[in-house]
């Protein structure tokens, strides 16, 4: 299982965002998101050329949220939009150098259309209600496995998942997932990463 962070300006503060980073980076999670819903473009490039040496550091691909351009301008592994941010063809154009373009998908026809536009690996979700995404409703977990069995792109399943939850994401046929705020909130990352991977890691064993 792959657990994909987002550093989340919702739950960080920008003076923090170094520190944040380091802890994420450290902890062995595989990805990194920068996303700052509300920020100013020029705000999130000056974070971004703070995160991105990190990720280098701890060889984990970096991935800029809604702005190709930026993702572009900072060597960026990648770059995330959502349903209503264009073409991805035209966000794979614009981020230039990078190698890596995700789609939000929240159904299975979403994940169809992205796989067929060439996406790299897409975000299914939000499973559950979350404050991360006010106002958009949950899809649940009874298109994970169809999603995985119909769609050959790494899926990662994102929305309101907990160390709680986990698990029957997983039994639901999740082979990947993306932590927000229960990851964020955390008082200690690493261990919080070590026990997610450690339920990743039984759940393989209990399916294979």
């Amino acid at each position: 299982m792959k657990l994909y962070s987002i550093l989340d300006l919702g739950y960080v503060d920008e003076e923090d965002i170094a520190i944040k980073a380091e802890s994420i980076c450290d902890s062995g999670i595989n990805m990194l998101q920068l996303r700052a819903k509300n920020h100013a473009p020029e705000k999130i490039l000056e974070m971004a050329k703070i995160v991105k040496p990190i990720c280098l550091k701890y060889e984990v691909p970096f991935i800029i949220n809604d702005y190709p351009e930026i993702a572009s301008e900072v060597s960026a592994d990648g770059v995330h939009i959502g349903q209503n941010d264009g073409e991805l063809d035209e966000a794979r154009a614009l981020a230039g150098n990078c190698k890596i373009v995700g789609r939000s998908t929240h159904s299975l026809e979403q994940a169809r259309d992205a796989h067929k536009e060439g996406a790299n690996y897409i975000g299914f979700g939000p499973l559950y209600p979350t404050a991360t995404k006010p106002g958009r409703p949950a899809i649940g977990l009874n298109e994970i496995a169809r999603v995985h069995n119909e769609v050959p792109l790494p899926i990662f399943c994102i929305g309101g998942i907990t160390e709680q939850t986990l698990p029957e994401v997983l039994n639901a046929g999740a082979e990947n997932v993306v932590i927000v705020s229960n990851l964020l909130q955390s008082e200690d990352i690493k261990s919080y990463v070590s026990r997610i991977k450690s339920i990743g890691k039984n759940s393989l064993n209990q399916n294979s």
